[in-house]
């Protein structure tokens, strides 16, 4: 039998979901792969998400495990995003070839660098991305990708340092990005605080205002990482519009740890 989505695919109109959402107004629930498993890309695709993000800096993912990722969750009706290692324009094209449709990258700092990334992420005229779209061009009858890859792919440049927030404006106001995603422990790091994901310091919230503000000008969505559901939603009440819910690893090792502490505790010391 043939999906909705395989059929939309074949007729070449895929249709980003994240930026259906936005549209809508509502915020995007993603979700975060650090494992090189398409079984668990697979089992988290059918969670409810809006979309599923390959972790190839921070996580266990080569190129091939994301590839496969993909394949595992093609059936689902979740957008296939990656944050890649570096802003870099090999890595970028490759990612979007295998299937990307959003690019989440790391360390943009400014302007020039943002630009950087929208230029190897977009083909002529808008930017020098090499054609060759292996797996992306199955989105589509032949040759249709590429009239609609410029405006489908969503490019979220990361603001994760004192140098970044110093040139926020500047950088938002670089033509070709959707946005901004928030790194919360790389951010808090930059200004001498403990590494973590769910932020409570007042100088921190100011800037997560400063760059909804900011977005909201310029009709832009903002992204943060967070913990779990307490500091999504939090975040969502303060206008982000995209929330990663910790990533797979984390989701896993909590609900684990908290089955085996309730086994002990419920077991009357037998265990």
């Amino acid at each position: 039998m043939v999906t909705t989505a395989q059929t939309t695919k074949k007729e070449g109109n895929v249709a980003n979901k994240v930026k259906e959402i936005w549209k809508s107004g509502k915020a995007v629930v993603n979700a975060w792969l650090a494992i090189p498993s398409g079984f668990s890309a697979e089992m988290i695709a059918q969670c409810g998400f809006d979309s599923v993000t390959v972790d190839m800096q921070h996580g266990v993912q080569d190129y091939l495990s994301m590839v496969q990722c993909f394949q595992a969750m093609d059936k689902h009706p979740v957008t296939p995003m990656v944050r890649v290692p570096w802003n870099e324009p090999g890595i970028i094209g490759k990612v979007l070839d295998g299937g990307a449709y959003g690019v989440i990258c790391p360390m943009v700092n400014t302007p020039q660098e943002a630009r950087n990334l929208v230029s190897y992420s977009k083909y002529p005229p808008q930017g020098v991305r090499s054609n060759g779209p292996i797996r992306a061009g199955m989105y589509g009858t032949a040759g249709s990708y590429q009239k609609t890859a410029n405006a489908d792919t969503i490019l979220l440049p990361m603001m994760e340092t004192k140098t970044a927030v110093e040139n926020m404006e500047a950088i938002l106001d670089v033509e070709g990005i959707d946005g901004v995603y928030i790194g919360p422990s790389d951010l808090g790091f930059s200004y001498g605080l403990e590494p973590k994901l769910d932020r409570s310091e007042p100088e921190i919230l100011a800037i997560y205002e400063k760059i909804i503000k900011e977005c909201g000008k310029r009709g832009l969505n903002p992204g943060i990482h967070c913990s779990g559901a307490e500091g999504a939603a939090r975040a969502i009440n303060m206008g982000f519009k995209l929330v990663t819910l910790s990533n797979e690893v984390g989701l896993m090792t909590t609900y684990a740890k908290m089955q085996v502490n309730a086994t002990r505790k419920d077991s009357g010391g037998k265990a």
